[in-house]
């Protein structure tokens, strides 16, 4: 499931919100890019379409409205978001969150940090 992918662009959507944004993109077979599914909440991943998740932290059902507890999982999986999201290949990174939610308010910040120090164009 984490294969890491080859395209230069890739969208990425951190928590519910972000999540829902790409589902779309994706099943709009939206065209130039790679998707990508990132969050905290397990079930929600297993019911998104794109091929390409990331589940971050511990808990399987999320980070509720706390966006602490985003933050933390995102930086606990630095690696895995390293390696999936941000390979050699990405020129570009597109980040989508809803920025209401536990997940993408805490997540996101970071996984843009993340791309920025990797000297990624980021847009988010």
């Amino acid at each position: 499931m984490m294969t890491p992918i080859q395209s230069m662009i890739k969208v990425i959507g951190v928590g519910g919100g972000g999540c829902n944004a790409v589902n779309y993109m994706y099943r709009e077979k939206v065209e130039g890019c790679s998707f990508i599914v990132c969050n905290t909440d397990r079930q929600a991943l297993d019911g998104s379409p794109v091929p390409v998740k990331i589940h971050i932290g511990e808990n399987a059902l999320g980070a509720g409205t706390d966006p602490a507890k985003g933050r933390k999982a995102a930086l606990e999986a630095h690696d895995q978001i390293d390696k999936v999201v941000l390979g050699n290949d990405t020129q570009m990174l597109f980040i989508t969150a809803g920025m209401g939610g536990g997940t993408g308010t805490g997540a996101a910040p970071i996984i843009a940090k993340m791309a920025k120090d990797k000297g990624i164009l980021t847009v988010g």
